[in-house]
């Protein structure tokens, strides 16, 4: 029965010590996030126009492939490569458009609407 209680004690110091070195490492990581806040937003606009130019041409690239594949598959070569480079064309000029407006940034996400009158009593 001691030898149990040895390693009982054995156990719930090695927890304790683990307990102190992470609360330690969480300290560190709150500290060190704190400290990096400033230069994360210099490189935001980097960042977006990043962001900006993989959703066009993804759109660009998804579209043509989608029409290639028609155009061999059916062989109708250009017209399907042609239609699909039209689609992927609006739809990442349309991707562009929502990540720059700020449209879809969550699900339920809605920007408030200005226009409205405070003193409406629809609120």
């Amino acid at each position: 029965m001691s030898q149990f209680s040895m390693t009982a004690r054995k156990k719930s110091a090695a927890l304790q010590e683990l307990n102190t070195k992470l609360r330690k490492a969480q300290m560190l990581g709150k500290n060190s996030r704190a400290a990096k806040a400033p230069h994360t937003t210099n490189r935001s606009g980097l960042s977006l126009a990043m962001r900006l130019g993989v959703e066009l041409v993804s759109a660009l690239v998804i579209g043509v492939g989608i029409g290639l594949l028609l155009d061999y598959w059916l062989e109708t070569k250009p017209w399907f490569m042609l239609l699909f480079f039209l689609i992927g064309s609006a739809a990442g000029i349309m991707n562009v458009y929502r990540v720059a407006t700020g449209i879809g940034y969550g699900i339920g996400y809605k920007a408030e609407d200005k226009t409205k009158d405070s003193n409406d009593p629809a609120d």
